[in-house]
């Protein structure tokens, strides 16, 4: 069985890596949306794979960070990519919620990434 649970935020980056004159250069922001993906057996007698409620309880501190934030300025997420952010995303999580498969970060509603772990 799989499962997930999405949260969304509102946060601003640049890209430093980027050349000068290149649009993602300049601080700007998006509406964000990261899912996390858990894969597992039905946890009786609950009949489910994780209790939603126990993943919010993780991920809510992270959500509290990236929420309404400039992304640059927190530790890891120097270089904001969709890329880097997954992976930050992944290693705050992982350890807590070993079901955790697959983490997707959506820097708008038609682009995004998904990152399955090392």
């Amino acid at each position: 069985m799989k499962i997930f649970k999405s949260y969304t935020f509102e946060a601003a980056h640049f890209l430093p890596n980027m050349p000068e004159g290149h649009p993602c250069r300049r601080i700007h922001g998006h509406s964000w949306k990261m899912e996390l993906h858990f894969d597992g057996e039905l946890v009786m007698p609950y009949e489910w794979v994780i209790d939603f409620n126990e993943i919010d309880e993780v991920a809510m501190p992270i959500w509290k960070i990236l929420d309404h934030n400039f992304l640059n300025e927190v530790e890891g997420l120097e270089n904001p990519t969709s890329e880097v952010i997954s992976m930050w995303v992944w290693n705050k999580i992982k350890t807590s919620l070993p079901a955790l498969y697959k983490v997707v970060i959506f820097e708008t509603p038609e682009a995004g990434t998904e990152y399955f772990g090392d």
